[in-house]
């Protein structure tokens, strides 16, 4: 099997590393990909938003299977070009890809479908977005409406602070906060049938205790050695599989990667937002365990056919994913400082790139997600921090408690 994987992230290398040992991958195509990615396979440059590009790429590429990994080219129809060409695609249509690309749209979805998750309202004007923040009072929980990279959501105790980002913001949805320990679930759809991976916990804040700006993310684990054993279970019968049945009810079956973001509030289960894609970092932590063969796996669901994949299968133990990020980070980052320590095993590339004399420079707010395993999270996240000490970066920073006491 040929695959070729759009982007050039974190998320993308993790996955690129797992696809390497899929034995059924006999060629590997990342584009645009980067230069952690190019010791796994062939990266060509390519306008990953531009959905004729893409497709034309994968013709010529005479790929068997696309695997679309960030969310803008998804949001962009990326995965609608390629399917046009009849050639397999892992990532959902540009219309069921608005499950992200408008947490409008998502709101609607769960509605429809009985799925809980925090009273929200969908604010345009100022006026709007004043009653909606007297409405549910602190800690003000303030979200753009599109996509945003994972930076798009403030979550404060100051109203000016939360009315500011509201009023930069051409629509907002304003929403309760949710109180309760946050976790991740990826469930690998083909539209119809859908198979849960490990859930997963990430740590948005820049700063040590969940202090500062939110980010893309900071560092996740897995498993969570502290969640009800029917969690999994639970989410999938109240929130994933009712989203999917109401996404194909509209005629845009959903195929590829529903990330389920949950608060396990006192109320109960609750959804804090859906990405149509699998989220960065945890993915890499995710991805650490997996035993079973991720391209075929993703071709099932690209072809309708997870039914007949089987039970996934997990190595035992845990895993943590430590991020390094760029000075600056989530502001204005500091870019093109050279980079060491990079090359290890368990070292992704989140944001790199070479300098015109060959030299590994820092580009990226993410620069590289650091992945340990263990026999517990105590010992994959010791693992984790000793590659992150070992990255030599002027400026960099990585939180010093993901995964801490766990």
């Amino acid at each position: 099997m040929r695959v070729l994987l759009i982007g050039s992230g974190g998320r993308e290398h993790a996955l690129a590393a797992s696809l390497a040992e899929d034995e059924s991958v006999t060629k590997l195509i990342c584009a645009p990909g980067n230069p952690g990615m190019a010791a796994l396979g062939d990266c060509v440059p390519v306008n990953q938003t531009d959905p004729a590009a893409v497709a034309s790429l994968a013709v010529t590429s005479a790929a068997d299977l696309v695997i679309v990994g960030p969310e803008a080219p998804l949001v962009a129809g990326v995965a609608d070009a390629v399917r046009a060409k009849g050639i397999p695609v892992y990532g959902p249509s540009g219309e069921a890809a608005l499950i992200e690309g408008s947490k409008a749209f998502a709101k609607e979805v769960m509605a429809a479908a009985g799925v809980p998750t925090a009273a929200a309202r969908v604010c345009k004007t100022r006026e709007e977005a004043e009653a909606a923040l007297d409405e549910f009072g602190a800690p003000y929980v303030v979200k753009d409406d599109g996509l945003a990279a994972g930076k798009g959501v403030v979550v404060t105790d100051d109203r000016a602070q939360a009315l500011a980002h509201a009023l930069e913001c051409e629509r907002v949805v304003i929403e309760e906060y949710l109180d309760g320990p946050e976790v991740s679930l990826f469930v690998v759809s083909d539209g119809k049938h859908a198979k849960a991976l490990l859930p997963a916990q990430d740590f948005k804040r820049i700063g040590d205790g969940g202090t500062g700006p939110n980010t893309g993310g900071m560092g996740a684990y897995t498993p969570l050695p502290w969640a009800p054993d029917d969690l999994v279970a639970e989410i999938m019968e109240r929130v994933a599989e009712p989203t999917l049945a109401e996404l194909a009810g509209r005629g845009i079956p959903f195929v590829g990667t529903l990330y389920c973001g949950l608060a396990l509030t006192s109320k109960g289960l609750k959804v804090v937002e859906f990405n149509a894609r699998f989220g960065d970092p945890e993915i890499q932590a995710v991805l650490a365990l997996l035993e079973s063969p991720l391209g075929k796996l993703l071709h099932a669901a690209a072809t309708g056919r997870l039914e007949d994949f089987g039970s996934l299968w997990w190595r035992e133990g845990a895993a943590v994913c430590v991020v390094v990020s760029n000075e600056g980070y989530p502001g204005t980052t500091v870019t093109g400082r050279p980079l060491y320590g990079a090359d290890e095993a368990g070292v992704f590339h989140a944001g790199t790139a070479l300098d015109a004399s060959g030299q590994l420079i820092a580009t990226g707010g993410r620069v590289l997600n650091c992945v340990g395993t263990g026999a517990s999270v105590a010992q994959a996240r010791q693992e984790a921090y000793a590659l992150a000490e070992g990255v030599k970066l002027e400026g960099g920073y990585y939180r010093k408690d993901i995964a801490a006491n766990i």
